[in-house]
């Protein structure tokens, strides 16, 4: 029997638990608030070439990242927290696994696991179709639906809302189109375009089912640009209707892709996080950018979350919570490139913004001829980062080190402290 008051009062016990014992108590010490983001753990694996790589956990722990090259659609689990990789047999081009660029990986409230990617004809240089794989047994078996086969198709995303509808995009050159499956994906409808020019930048789902898409001048690969279309369309019935609103800052579209003097941009990324508040990331040079929104988009206030020096782009952005979001970004360029991390506490005004200590990707450019010098390269338009279950942060990045012949991924592991 636990001692009563009356006895506490002739004891020795310390005065907080005295007051615990008669229905009073302190407050507990508010936990102190983070002052740095730190790399706690590293893996690189070396395996297939693997660009632009995804990452994402299951509801189980099991990590998945997936990843572009030749031949066909690539995926890789691990179940020990990252420290190991095994491939993913995913399917074969009879089972209509065809895929050889760009890629996204979401998982279901209810753990399914979505795949998407295109293909694309390196001598034509242009998109030729886009599918999508489902597991629902965490990656054992797949099927595999081809949603599209127009010229020009690039750029596929996939998100699932909490009532399990998922929802991919992608454009052609002709605008960006949409389509839902409501049953886990053994069936898809493809929905009115949500727009008739224009790029298929980025997808976010929000905690009630706001469909928000980034639409960008550039589209079809690089092959086609509207310059008036830069905007940012957001649906809360499901993609019915669409809300259009010009996103907040200034950007400048090069094209023809491949000016060393125009500033890399492709993914211009939007997440919402447990509240519905909108961010978006993105680049002014060397000045990077949040916008926070709490109308859907309509109106937006802005915070520069890192700035100096040197150039920033390929920003890349997840959320949740209220207001914790997590920015990547590639900074410098050549022999100085950088992967960079920042953990952003948005819930008050004034963002708090922590950056971790710069990460050094192992990826150099392709080289044709023996003489040529590779130079360091993103190998992809994106850092791609994942909430972790653990609590830390993960983030992939490419191995691409055709000298050393070694292709491949690493996946860190971040701490705010």
């Amino acid at each position: 029997m636990p001692p009563t008051p009356a006895t506490l009062r002739g004891s020795a016990f310390p005065h907080a638990l005295l007051l615990a014992a008669v229905g009073c108590s302190t407050p507990p010490p508010s936990p102190a608030r983070p002052t740095a983001l730190a790399v706690v753990d590293s893996t690189h694996h070396v395996d297939s070439l693997a660009r632009e790589p995804m990452v994402v956990e299951h509801p189980n722990g099991t990590l998945f990242v997936s990843g572009y090259g030749q031949p066909g659609p690539k995926l890789w689990a691990s179940g020990d927290s990252g420290r190991t990789w095994r491939r993913v047999a995913v399917g074969t081009e009879a089972d209509g696994a065809v895929g050889n660029s760009d890629v996204d990986l979401a998982i279901g409230p209810d753990g399914t696991l979505y795949f998407i990617t295109m293909g694309f004809d390196r001598t034509t240089l242009e998109g030729t179709h886009v599918v999508v794989g489902v597991s629902r047994d965490v990656g054992a078996s797949w099927r595999w639906t081809r949603l599209s086969t127009d010229r020009f198709d690039d750029r596929p995303w996939i998100e699932v809302a909490p009532d399990g509808t998922a929802h991919a995009i992608w454009n052609d050159g002709s605008g960006v189109s949409h389509a839902v499956s409501r049953d886990t994906g053994r069936t898809w409808e493809e929905r009115p375009r949500i727009h008739d020019t224009g790029g298929s930048s980025h997808l976010a789902i929000g905690p009630r089912g706001e469909v928000a898409v980034r639409i960008v001048p550039m589209s079809a690969s690089g092959n086609k640009i509207n310059r008036e279309t830069d905007l940012v369309a957001v649906s809360l019935d499901g993609g019915a209707t669409w809300r259009k609103h010009q996103p907040p800052g200034t950007r400048a579209w090069g094209f023809p892709l491949g000016n060393a003097a125009d500033l890399p941009r492709w993914v211009e990324p939007i997440a919402f996080d447990g509240r519905g508040v909108l961010y978006y990331l993105w680049s002014e040079g060397t000045d990077l950018r949040l916008g926070r929104s709490t109308d859907q988009g309509a109106t937006w206030v802005t915070t520069v979350v890192a700035t100096g020096a040197t150039r920033r782009f390929f920003p890349y952005l997840i959320a949740r919570g209220e207001g914790e979001v997590i920015a990547s970004w590639a900074a410098g360029q050549g022999d100085s490139l950088t992967a960079r991390v920042a953990r952003i506490d948005a819930r008050d005004s004034l963002p708090e913004v922590l950056t971790a200590p710069a990460i050094v990707p192992a990826s150099w450019t392709m080289t044709t001829k023996p003489d040529d010098r590779p130079i360091r390269d993103a190998a992809g338009e994106y850092f791609a980062t994942a909430f972790l279950r653990s609590g830390r942060i993960g983030l992939v990045t490419p191995i691409q080190d055709q000298a050393a012949g070694r292709m491949g991924f690493s996946f860190w592991q971040l701490e705010a402290r």
